[in-house]
C-alpha cells in the first residue's frame, strides 16, 4: 500500500527493541529503482523471481534477505497476532547480523 506507514504491531515491536520506523512509508518498487540500487533483499524466493522478471538487468543485485542463514523465506506477518511479528522479527534480525560482514 504506497505511502502507509509500518503496520502498528511492527511498529511497536520495532519501537520496543530501538528501531525509529517513524519515518517509513511504503514505495511501489520499479525497474529504475531496482536499477539504482545496489543491493536488493527479497524476503521470499518468489519475490527475488517477481523482481528479476521486472529488471532482468538487476538479477545479480537481488539476494534473499536469509541467504546467509537457512535460506528460508521469511513470512509476512501482516493480519497476525503478536507472536507471529515476533518470530519475523527474530528472522530479520538474525538475517540482517548475518549480512554485516558482507556490508562493511
Amino acid at each position: 500500500m504506497v505511502n502507509s506507514p509500518v503496520e502498528g504491531t511492527a511498529a511497536q515491536l520495532m519501537d520496543e527493541h530501538g528501531v525509529d520506523s517513524s519515518v517509513h512509508r511504503a514505495r511501489q518498487v520499479t525497474p529504475a529503482l531496482l536499477r539504482e540500487a545496489d543491493l536488493v533483499l527479497g524476503m521470499e524466493k518468489s519475490h527475488l523471481l517477481a523482481l528479476a522478471r521486472l529488471a532482468p538487468e538487476a538479477s545479480g543485485k537481488l539476494f534473499l534477505f536469509d541467504k546467509w542463514c537457512e535460506a528460508r523465506d521469511i513470512p509476512d506477518p501482516y493480519r497476525q497476532q503478536r507472536p507471529a511479528f515476533e518470530h519475523v522479527y527474530a528472522m530479520i534480525d538474525r538475517g540482517v547480523r548475518s549480512w554485516l560482514p558482507y556490508l562493511r
